[in-house]
């Protein structure tokens, strides 16, 4: 249903309807919901069709009329919802557009897909924005909504707000991306498609900036994929640079809290322990307590995740810089394209610049999708909603049907390799 009262037709169909999820910041002291004109849930969760949210985000700006008017409360539960807004086009729509990306890949020279976190969501590990990621979550623990709706104008987190964020940050650390840990994580329908496409040579590279090694579980070689933010399975000698690909977590958690602990508290109850040590630049401890395994070197061996403020692994983004500058078609799967400089990548590819963006989430770069060339078609393709539920339509197009099915049906047999490459608690 529809959460907007006013709604003339209040059923939402997902094969006729194109959708938007929010979820805003609720109040904590109760508030006359009677006189407000959507449904809200409990949790501030509302859908709509995305007409009626056009229609309420129209409403809340000045000097445009509507059918009806907000109350100055229910603007204040709209603005915060309008920053989670999730998108998600009618079924219909998702696959005319697999039928028109398949042609463009098979048509593509030199085709790349630069993914993000929301490729994995299926697998269990959450996002970072829409209505339920990870940064939104921590930015709305920080607001005090009740103080918002007082009609202050300017706003400074609470005391019981502050401490609430320092908690949600506690919470996230001692679980691995929402209590799934890395080694039960699977590679997803959309994992799989892209390890296929570019078995069948259509795809040619990958540009990750996720560190959860699902692309290579799922087969994609080491040399066609630069995971710009690490591996968490990837460890590193310091000194002979020989890597190591484990079938575990390597990252030491309890030395980089012990030192985070440090900066932000004076002091802390964590046991430093002996091979651990500070980054200059993250302020965290990349080593992970085991040595290199080469003859006469015996370094200590690094995790190889990108932290805030390290650097990005030099030569990891020359090769997604070149492959990126070979470029006809770009894949944008799962991924707002705000992470710098890993989403400078896009800008550089061949023009006429033709992309694909497939997520739940505005972009920066969704205008470039209807970009037209000199005759009037339609360069790219822009796909609101999941990734499995577009690549599912997409491999239809691009796969006879028996060669889909057989592919499809060993996937129970895919996973059994995988279980094997994965240290199973």
């Amino acid at each position: 249903m529809c959460d907007l009262k006013y709604c003339k037709s209040s059923t939402l169909d997902v094969i006729e309807n194109d959708i938007v999820e929010v979820k805003t910041v609720w109040p904590k002291r109760k508030v006359k919901t009677s006189e407000f004109h959507i449904n809200w849930a409990a949790n501030g969760e509302a859908r709509f069709h995305e007409h009626c949210w056009t229609q309420i985000i129209s409403s809340i700006k000045r000097n445009i009329r509507s059918a009806f008017k907000f109350s100055s409360q229910e603007k204040t539960l709209v603005k915060e919802a309008e920053k989670t807004a999730e998108f998600r086009n009618a079924h219909k729509k998702i696959i005319e557009e697999a039928k028109r990306v398949s042609d463009l890949i098979k048509s593509s020279e030199h085709c790349v897909a630069f993914t993000g976190a929301g490729i994995s969501t299926s697998a269990g590990i959450g996002d970072y924005r829409g209505k339920s990621g990870k940064w939104t979550e921590m930015d709305q623990n920080e607001i005090d909504v009740d103080h918002l709706l007082s009609d202050r104008i300017e706003h400074t987190p609470s005391k019981k707000a502050k401490l609430q964020t320092e908690e949600k940050d506690k919470d996230m650390e001692e679980t691995e991306e929402n209590g799934v840990a890395y080694e039960a994580l699977r590679p997803t329908y959309t994992h799989e498609a892209l390890q296929k496409l570019m078995t069948d040579g259509y795809l040619k590279y990958i540009i990750s900036q996720n560190g959860d090694g699902l692309h290579g579980l799922s087969g994609v070689p080491g040399d066609k994929i630069s995971e710009l933010h690490g591996n968490v399975f990837l460890e590193i000698c310091e000194k002979c640079k020989r890597q190591y690909n484990r079938p575990s977590y390597v990252m030491d958690d309890v030395g980089s809290q012990y030192f985070e602990e440090l900066d932000d508290n004076g002091k802390t109850d964590i046991k430093k322990p002996k091979y651990a040590v500070k980054c200059k630049k993250c302020g965290l401890s990349h080593r992970t307590g085991r040595k290199c395994e080469s003859k006469g070197c015996s370094g200590y061996l690094q995790d190889s995740i990108i932290n805030f403020r390290d650097l990005l692994d030099d030569h990891i983004f020359k090769q997604a810089e070149i492959n990126s500058e070979k470029c006809d078609l770009m894949l944008c799967l799962g991924t707002t394209l705000t992470v710098t400089p890993a989403s400078d990548l896009v800008e550089k590819i061949k023009k006429p610049q033709q992309y694909v963006i497939c997520n739940r989430q505005l972009t920066d770069k969704d205008s470039a999708c209807s970009a037209t060339d000199k005759d009037g078609n339609v360069l790219g393709s822009r796909i609101f909603g999941d990734c499995d539920a577009f690549f599912k339509e997409l491999m239809k197009n691009i796969l006879d049907a028996g060669e889909l099915k057989k592919w499809e049906s060993e996937r129970s047999d895919r996973m059994k390799v995988y279980d094997s490459q994965r240290t199973q608690a």
